[in-house]
């Protein structure tokens, strides 16, 4: 009995483990509704992916893979008015940077415009369908309220070949931008405003990304959406809650556009992060404003402006596989993130002694010419990655906070008489310093003890600081950008009063004099190494030059945040 109750207890931990999605599916295959599984990541081509977006490409990829079924990577380019190539190229690259594969599967709404408009004819033609002149503003006012009924179009009246007529005059271009929509005739007492008569067709004389000037009439999202579903065969149209009340309407689209096997819509809550900004008119005012250098300025959670500053694909996944899945809206916290990307880190980088605001030290009594090799580990919680040389000679650079004129208490680092390890290297103990006219200290001088080097087991006495440092000769010098959250976190993203955005102006700290040790030279776009004591950094793709690196801090070595046991 003991291994059946074994299975059973496993077969319902299993079972309570699935999201709420799984089960709809594992409930279509069981009942035969769908003897496969197809999805798809739909954005629409007019502007940067963000944060969000990683939880729906990421769960609509992973649920084709976990059933063995087809993903398909497609854009809902219906509206020319805010669409560019700009903006799918970077979403291509997003996409694939975060791991995932659409293969040969790569489509276009647009594709499908000839088979929309065959649809919209075969919805007039079954009396589903209407062309009407009322303007925008006449339609809203039309529309009703949610306790108040609307009012019929009076374009409703129309006869079936008058309308036939209208929308082929609207194709072919015979009505000004505004004059005539085409409205889907269902129930203008609907409790869901959604089901009111909407709009399904509008006149655009614009030119399309994609089909260039073939068009003057564009679907409406409502409608063109469950189309391009059901032609690609998607099974599981996987959404965010807000097109929860649209649902009906999907489902009437597919129903009365004569669709064999429809998919099927299933809803789930949006992402949330806590003090960041991603409204797409908030970000396009901080581009035009010049605060931000462009839509993938590190400081934003555009999924190019993590990739700019150094985040990993598999530090994003970490992150939105702790989210979950539910139905119920939420706010994750950004440091979730960071901890999800520290822990990536951790163990992949390479750590370097880097410098960011130095000042010279002298060690006296070590020999004028002399250069020794020591060696460091490169990864001291991951041995196998091997170790490095750095240069020790008689001047160096530390680091300004690590030395002190007149100490605070409890203060381990160097000041006159005061003893510290050189991290890798000896100890050396503070004999004096030098100032500048202006009182600022610019040399600091100690002597170093030979015989406390690192490794040689001296133990005679124990020291309670180690700083880490660069040689003077030989180092790189590069410009490192020490990155804050770009809105203030105690006030909030957005100004109550205005809806402004409560802007950090310390969000951005520029140090342009830093240095590391030689092993960085070599160093291209996108690589990225842990700066000892610093935290983690990376090779800014825009900014860096053949004479000069640039870094962007991804993350500091510190955080408050604990995993939920």
């Amino acid at each position: 009995m003991e291994p059946q109750i074994q299975a059973a207890e496993n077969t319902e931990k299993e079972v309570v483990s699935r999201h709420f999605i799984e089960q709809e599916i594992d409930k279509d295959l069981r009942e035969g509704v769908y003897d496969h599984v197809h999805t798809r990541f739909p954005p629409e081509p007019n502007g940067y992916l963000h944060i969000g977006h990683a939880k729906s490409i990421l769960l609509n990829y992973g649920l084709a893979q976990e059933y063995g079924g087809k993903f398909n990577m497609r854009f809902d380019d219906t509206n020319p008015t805010k669409e560019k190539t700009e903006f799918v190229e970077s979403i291509l690259e997003d996409i694939k940077w975060l791991g995932a594969d659409w293969e040969d599967r790569l489509f276009f709404a647009s594709d499908y415009f000839g088979q929309m408009y065959e649809k919209a004819v075969l919805l007039v033609k079954k009396g589903k369908a209407y062309v009407s002149d009322l303007s925008a503003e006449q339609i809203r006012e039309y529309r009703g309220t949610l306790t108040e009924p609307g009012k019929d179009d009076p374009g409703r009246e129309r006869s079936i070949e008058e309308n036939l007529e209208l929308f082929e005059k609207m194709k072919n271009g015979e009505f000004e931008d505004g004059s005539k929509v085409l409205r889907a005739r269902i129930d203008m007492a609907s409790p869901n405003i959604n089901m009111r008569d909407p709009v399904i067709y509008r006149v655009a004389h614009m030119t399309h990304h994609n089909t260039g000037d073939t068009w003057c009439i564009y679907p409406m999202y409502d409608f063109a959406h469950p189309i391009e579903d059901a032609i690609e065969g998607i099974t599981h149209s996987i959404c965010t809650l807000e097109f929860e009340d649209h649902r009906p309407l999907y489902d009437w689209v597919v129903k009365e556009c004569e669709f064999e096997n429809p998919p099927r819509q299933i809803e789930f809550a949006k992402l949330y992060l806590t003090n960041v900004v991603t409204g797409k008119r908030y970000i396009k005012k901080l581009v035009e404003d010049g605060i931000v250098d462009g839509w993938d300025d590190p400081r934003l959670v555009s999924i190019a402006a993590l990739r700019r500053r150094g985040f990993t694909p598999e530090s994003i996944r970490r992150f939105i596989e702790l989210c979950g899945v539910s139905k119920a809206n939420a706010s994750a916290d950004y440091a979730m993130l960071e901890y999800c990307l520290r822990e990536d880190l951790k163990l992949k980088k390479k750590r370097l002694m880097a410098v960011l605001d130095p000042i010279k030290l002298v060690i006296d009594n070590y020999p004028e010419d002399q250069v020794e090799e020591l060696e460091a580990a490169d990864n001291l919680e991951n041995p196998e990655m091997g170790s490095h040389i750095v240069p020790f000679m008689k001047e160096l650079y530390i680091e300004r906070e690590d030395f002190m004129e007149e100490p605070p208490k409890k203060y381990y680092r160097l000041f006159p008489g005061n003893e510290v390890r050189l991290m890798h290297a000896y100890f050396v103990k503070c004999t004096g310093f030098e100032k500048d006219e202006n009182g600022k200290v610019t040399v600091v001088h100690c002597t170093y003890d030979p015989a406390t080097k690192a490794g040689s087991g001296f133990s005679e006495r124990k020291v309670k600081g180690t700083i880490h440092w660069v040689p003077a000769k030989g180092c790189v010098e590069a410009t490192a950008r020490l990155y804050e959250n770009l809105v203030d976190e105690e006030k909030g993203v957005y100004n109550k009063e205005d809806g402004s955005l409560n802007l950090n102006p310390d969000s951005l700290k520029v140090c342009e004099k830093v240095y590391i040790e030689p092993a960085v030279g070599g160093a291209k776009p996108y690589d990225s190494f842990q700066f000892v004591r610093n935290g983690f950094y990376c090779v800014d793709y825009k900014d860096t030059t053949d004479e000069r690196l640039v870094f962007n801090r991804i993350v500091s070595l510190k955080s408050s945040f604990k995993l939920p046991k």
